[in-house]
């Protein structure tokens, strides 16, 4: 489905009937990293309406010049959410700098949110300024490494900690496809001139204070986990979840937990509606 916003034309998935959520992928993938961890749970629930957006630049949405930054990239998504979602209170869910994003809806329109979802989400935009933890990988399968191509082998390497066949299909599935349709010349320029938004996004009037879900992998080198940890007060009805044995794809190395958490999640959104 296509929503268009003046010249930018957004494209999204949309599923089921009910209470409305959004979500937002991480940065130079796609929708499908978020189908491909949440469709298995809401699939088993009913009354929840889906919305899977793709960012400008990524998947299929194409990105327009007057994308310059953050601030921009917040806009369209805030006028996307007021065009599929008019006059209704919703829930999100943001993955990685989907999860930033996430924050900066936290920011700017908190009482038209029901609840948040943050999974490994980027906390500081300055890699050379995130708490890193140390690189570490517990299941590495060498024949099937060997096998795939270089530059998916990296991207898959750099990014789990549970190297094995389940999650090189997975990975597949669910970052490829964004991977080899993202727009290189922008999510290259983006990064290097526009990732971080022009205020403090963490700085709220008050926090939070509707069901929050917030996950990290230990062993996530690409955003970390211990920067997480500053903003815990912003967040009041949060639960904080680091996970062991778990990189910047912790939904798929760690799934069951994942599953279950998300789940008890959607609980207490549910309970939250009814109030």
């Amino acid at each position: 489905m296509i929503c268009e916003i003046d010249d930018l034309k957004i494209y999204y998935e949309m599923y089921g009937d009910g209470i409305p959520v959004l979500m937002i992928h991480g940065y130079g993938i796609d929708h499908n990293v978020m189908t491909g961890c949440l469709e298995p749970i809401f699939r088993q629930r009913q009354n929840w309406k889906r919305f899977y957006v793709d960012l400008p630049g990524m998947g299929l949405t194409k990105a327009n010049d007057w994308l310059k930054n953050s601030d921009d990239m917040l806009r369209a998504v805030i006028r996307f959410c007021k065009e599929i979602i008019p006059d209704r209170s919703f829930s999100v869910a943001g993955e990685s700098y989907g999860g930033y994003l996430t924050r900066g809806l936290v920011h700017q329109m908190p009482e038209h949110l029901d609840g948040v979802l943050l999974i490994c989400p980027v906390i500081i935009t300055d890699r050379e300024k995130r708490d890193l933890p140390q690189r570490r990988v517990f299941i590495r399968d060498a024949q099937l490494l060997a096998g795939i191509e270089p530059s998916e082998r990296k991207m898959f390497e750099r990014m789990l900690v549970v190297q094995d066949k389940r999650r090189w299909e997975r990975f597949q599935l669910d970052i490829l496809p964004g991977m080899k349709t993202k727009d290189v010349s922008f999510t290259n320029r983006f990064k290097k001139e526009g990732y971080s938004f022009s205020f403090d996004v963490d700085k709220l009037e008050h926090p939070f204070d509707k069901p929050s879900l917030i996950l990290a992998g230990r062993q996530d080198a690409s955003v970390g986990y211990a920067d997480l940890l500053k903003i815990f007060e912003n967040y009041s009805r949060g639960t904080f979840v680091i996970l062991d044995r778990a990189g910047h794809g912790l939904e798929v190395e760690q799934e069951v937990v994942f599953n279950c958490m998300v789940d008890e999640w959607l609980d207490r959104v549910e309970e939250y509606r009814t109030k």
